[in-house]
């Protein structure tokens, strides 16, 4: 595990999935094995990489990733570094002929990305890229709605993520500084583009063309240690989006936003019979008949409580982590075969995407995007 000692991989890939699975005694397969993973912890600090492992009870670790790869115990290379590290390390990874499997972006720019899948693909390796929001509980329940057709189809879908990043100055920021760098791969279209990639993909069918506007709306911000430094990276992108069959999406990804709304990432989905909105956990439906009827006037004060108007999807089942749910399906792929779809072919869509929202952004024009295999 390259990288984990950041905040994401700290907590989502290592304590909530990797932990996680190891507490509950493994990943049990339908033959009745059993899967248990055992993590070595990889990193250019090998004080944070002793700090976490001691907290966790874990005795491997390692600054030697050419040492951790030539060892044949370890069969899975994963790697949630920044962006511009992760295809060298991917690279040697396929050398040393791991599995891989990686957080998005899986690179810089889509050439690279479609490049590794390629390189996996060639030397027979299993592969996969993090997908983490598809198994949210929030979206599990929008998917139910469009598997059920209570939209009786969908006319246009509406966006919603971000909030408040502290510059620094006064409040520590949430964010390491390299995401307002450029030059270190940062910016929220790179980032936030792949994620709605498998989104729009996964929900809505697959991606047509984009037009994207981004902006540095905050200039300047402070770095971990307390330096201020020139911002050269996007913090805020405002997309549409076609899908093939013709459905509307306009996203907005801002990282200088106060949230005035059910959750930091909420989807209102459109259709004909009816609508509903999804959040993080929660998804609120309000179906045609039960629609208000509003009159614009104001003069007067709104008689209508809109937000009476929902109901909540009911919590049908039990929701784990959503990065656990795929590490274990990714464990099953590697070591029973089991189907993985979410290969880097679809990381490489990602990268495609925010390649393609940061050329719109530059032309301030619309941007077909052709199939990638």
């Amino acid at each position: 595990m390259n990288g984990v000692t950041g905040r994401m991989g700290t907590n989502q890939h290592l304590i909530r999935s990797i932990l996680a699975i190891r507490s509950q005694g493994g990943v049990r397969l339908a033959d009745g094995g059993i899967i248990m993973p055992e993590p070595v912890l990889v990193g250019r600090d090998l004080g944070k990489l002793q700090a976490l492992a001691a907290a966790h009870g874990l005795n491997h670790v390692t600054t030697d990733l050419d040492a951790a790869l030539r060892d044949p115990a370890n069969s899975v290379y994963f790697d949630a570094q920044t962006t511009q590290r992760r295809a060298v390390d991917v690279r040697k990874a396929i050398a040393a002929r791991k599995a891989i499997y990686c957080e998005k972006p899986t690179a810089v720019d889509t050439a690279t990305a479609l490049a590794l899948y390629r390189e996996c693909t060639a030397a027979g390796l299993k592969n996969g890229v993090v997908q983490d929001k598809l198994w949210l509980p929030g979206l599990r329940k929008l998917k139910l709605l469009i598997d059920s057709d209570f939209f009786g189809g969908i006319v246009s879908v509406r966006g919603e993520f971000g909030y408040w990043v502290f510059e620094g100055d006064l409040q520590p920021a949430q964010r390491p500084s390299w995401n307002y760098r450029k030059e270190e791969g940062g910016g929220i279209i790179l980032d936030m583009l792949c994620h709605w990639r498998y989104l729009i993909d996964s929900l809505f069918g697959g991606v047509k063309s984009v037009s994207c506007l981004g902006a540095r709306h905050i200039p300047r911000r402070w770095d971990e240690k307390g330096r201020p430094y020139e911002c050269t990276a996007d913090d805020a992108a405002y997309a549409t989006f076609e899908t093939k069959s013709g459905i509307i999406l306009q996203f907005n990804s801002s990282w200088v936003v106060r949230v005035r709304r059910d959750d930091l990432l909420t989807l209102q989905v459109d259709g004909r019979k009816g609508s509903a909105v999804a959040g993080l956990r929660d998804c609120w439906t309000q179906r045609a008949e039960a629609t208000p009827r509003p009159v614009w006037n104001p003069d007067i004060e709104q008689a209508i409580p809109f937000f009476d108007g929902w109901q909540k999807v009911p919590e049908y089942a039990s929701f784990e982590n959503a990065f656990k749910i795929q590490w274990e399906l990714f464990l099953k792929h590697v070591v029973a075969g089991e189907p993985f779809p979410w290969t880097l072919l679809e990381g490489a869509k990602g990268v495609q995407l925010a390649e393609a929202g940061q050329e719109s952004w530059a032309k301030r024009a619309w941007v077909d995007l052709p199939e990638l295999a």
